[in-house]
């Protein structure tokens, strides 16, 4: 590797991963485009802006023109792609901007590649490598004595954004199995950390806790899902991109599945011991249960064995100490959070999908 693209590296995932991969290849050059949507931060990569490796571009990964332009300018090998609409509650109220982003974006740089690295050959390097990041919830839903997920398991979406994101990994596959395009998947679980968006259940549950207003559950609380901690997801992905083998797929999960109630209890029992004179204080009384999320999957979990055995990676973080790691970076990070829920954006959405659910505090 020599000159990556990064889509959607101002994102939550995104910059976390342009962080970790600019201090494990300081050689290599990222170029990162992003949209900056309302999800995409450029005060995530500020520590960047002056490094000559790194290079910002503002644009749409639909924008075929300007993708080919960056393969073309830059001598791209390596693209890692992560730009995608991924909030599930969003996509059951815009479905159509999910299957613009992540079906039809993931087609433009799929056809870019094909162009360049394989028709035209116009870099200079003969060592190529598409990665796509995707997600668990292409397999659906399992029940309480389920196995979990594995690389065999079948498609299964629940919702448009899992729909969506099973779409563009059948178009990833497509091209490499017509085409030739060397490509890899990584689909991960559920991923928390710093600069995750704050309306995601973690940073949102911090963020409403912490200023004493309700922590909304869905339904009875009992959903699991398996938490991965970012910086685990990042060394996961390197690591493919570095021993990863051309037309697989590899699942990355954090091997623990809490029920969303014992995350947001968890996350109380830490502002706790941080704050036991807090008027807020015992945290949990904050929790309300409201309407549940239409379609909502029961439970996910991964069977990591695969990139465990060929790759040597698991995850380094228990949930705790992610969980611990995680409040610890949103707690000084105030003015972080506040400029996110300033926006207009943000403001309407949580009024709109909670006060949907009874709950619009």
């Amino acid at each position: 590797m020599k000159n990556v693209l990064v889509t959607g590296g101002a994102g939550f995932i995104g910059s976390n991963f342009i962080d970790y991969f600019l201090k494990a290849e300081p050689e290599c050059r990222v170029i990162n485009l992003d949209a900056l949507t309302y999800s995409g931060n450029p005060q995530n990569l500020v520590q960047f802006a002056d490094r000559e490796a790194y290079v910002f571009v503002l644009g749409n990964i639909c924008d075929s023109e300007l993708v080919k332009s960056l393969l073309y300018r830059y001598e791209v090998d390596t693209v890692v792609h992560f730009a995608a609409e991924t909030h599930v509650d969003r996509s059951i109220k815009k479905p159509d901007e999910f299957m613009k982003t992540n079906v039809m974006g993931t087609f433009t740089l799929l056809e870019a590649g094909r162009c360049i690295w394989l028709e035209e050959k116009a870099s200079t390097s003969g060592d190529f490598r598409f990665h796509h990041i995707s997600t668990d919830e292409v397999f659906g839903s399992l029940g309480s004595d389920d196995p979990p997920f594995s690389e065999s398991t079948p498609y299964n979406p629940s919702s448009p954004y899992a729909a969506s994101k099973a779409s563009s990994d059948h178009l990833v596959r497509a091209y490499y199995h017509t085409y030739g395009l060397p490509a890899v998947i990584t689909n991960c679980s559920n991923n928390y950390g710093p600069y995750q968006y704050p309306e995601k259940l973690i940073p949102l549950v911090i963020n409403r806790a912490i200023n004493g207003v309700q922590l909304p559950v869905y339904g009875d609380g009992k959903n699991i899902r398996d938490w991965l901690y970012v910086e685990d997801h990042c060394e996961a992905i390197w690591r493919v991109l570095k021993k990863g083998r051309i037309g697989e797929t590899y699942l990355v999960g954090g091997d623990t599945q809490p029920t969303n109630l014992e995350v947001v209890e968890k996350i109380c029992e830490l502002l706790d011991k941080r704050f036991p004179s807090s008027k807020n204080a015992p945290h949990r009384r904050l929790i309300e249960f409201v309407p549940d999320r239409p379609g909502h999957d029961f439970r996910y979990a991964m069977d990591i064995g695969k990139i465990k055995q060929e790759l040597g990676w698991l995850p380094k973080h228990s949930f705790e100490l992610g969980l611990e790691k995680t409040v610890d970076w949103y707690l000084p990070n105030p003015e972080w959070v506040k400029e996110i829920q300033q926006k207009q954006g943000y403001k309407e959405w949580i009024s709109t999908n909670y006060a949907d659910r009874g709950e619009n505090k």
